[in-house]
């Protein structure tokens, strides 16, 4: 059944585990390169979405783990955080032509819905270190291990200088002193 409105044709891109294992024998039987990679994405900005469409372009089919609202607070991020709830924010990515999927994620790492997409590319920003074996390592990315074990390739992005969520919320909090 084709979506009535573009709103729900966004709605039909944030996926629940259940309707992405879906989406997944789907596209797997296409022959499509899934890409996967998280992060909060609080406030979207430029680095965000330099940093996605890159992702994108690493395969054919792009998945973005989204953090749920606790999961950001278990981070230990700044007591604000998240700015923006879980629903919005995957709405926010979902919304991005470059996006496939949106799936909100509620433990403290994706690496049990890492293993259930098992995808080609497993993708972060150039702050951690692809090579990083160590699981314990603040450069470790979580699912590499599993990524790599079933084929699959850990890449890294370097991300665009000057762009942050901190930075932002900075520059805010400075405008108001």
């Amino acid at each position: 059944m084709e979506p009535r409105t573009r709103l729900d044709a966004l709605r039909g891109r944030i996926d629940t585990r259940d309707s992405l294992a879906r989406k997944l024998q789907v596209w797997r039987m296409q022959g499509k390169k899934i890409v996967f990679t998280n992060g909060c994405f609080d406030i979207l900005h430029l680095g965000h979405i330099d940093y996605l469409a890159r992702a994108a372009d690493l395969g054919n089919v792009l998945i973005v783990g989204v953090n749920s609202d606790a999961s950001v607070r278990r981070l230990g991020k700044n007591g604000a955080r998240p700015i923006q709830d879980e629903r919005s924010r995957a709405h926010i990515i979902a919304s991005l032509a470059v996006v496939d999927s949106a799936v909100i994620f509620d433990e403290d790492t994706p690496l049990e819905l890492i293993r259930m997409i098992g995808p080609d590319v497993l993708v972060k920003g150039a702050d951690y270190d692809a090579a990083e074996e160590n699981a314990a390592s603040p450069k470790y990315i979580v699912g590499s291990a599993e990524v790599r074990a079933a084929g699959g390739l850990v890449k890294t992005i370097e991300l665009l200088p000057g762009y942050s969520t901190t930075a932002i919320e900075n520059k805010i909090r400075n405008s108001n002193a």
